[in-house]
């Protein structure tokens, strides 16, 4: 399967890339991470590519890693459509205290504006 991983240096994605990373190892996956701009995360671009190029190395998954430039939603969408990948794995979603799940603005344009499978890690 080939999954386009977003990442933005958020301990949800994070977590995600964690989870991702193992799932292609097993599975054999072809995987591709795009670092998107997140303001709100507190690792900047470089140090979260370095971040993910020694997660992927512990765990012994070639991977590419590419930054997208532009609106983050926007960049995965066009990216998942123009690389022909069949999944994009994003981490979000937090519980509110009702139980409800709550998603950011970038997780929530890519679901609606998808044309492949979207899968939220938590």
């Amino acid at each position: 399967m080939k999954v386009l991983l977003g990442i933005g240096g958020s301990d949800d994605s994070l977590t995600a890339l964690e989870q991702t990373i193992d799932r292609a190892r097993e599975a054999g996956d072809d995987l591709t991470v795009g670092i998107i701009d997140n303001p709100a995360a507190e690792l900047s671009r470089d140090a979260l590519e370095a971040r993910v190029r020694e997660m992927l190395d512990e765990a012994g998954v070639d991977a590419t890693v590419r930054h997208l430039e532009g609106d983050p939603g926007s960049a995965l969408v066009d990216l998942s459509e123009d690389g022909h990948f069949d999944k994009i794995v994003l981490g979000g979603g937090e519980t509110s205290p009702m139980g409800k799940i709550r998603i950011g603005s970038i997780a929530e344009f890519v679901l609606l504006n998808s044309h492949v499978t979207v899968s939220l890690v938590r």
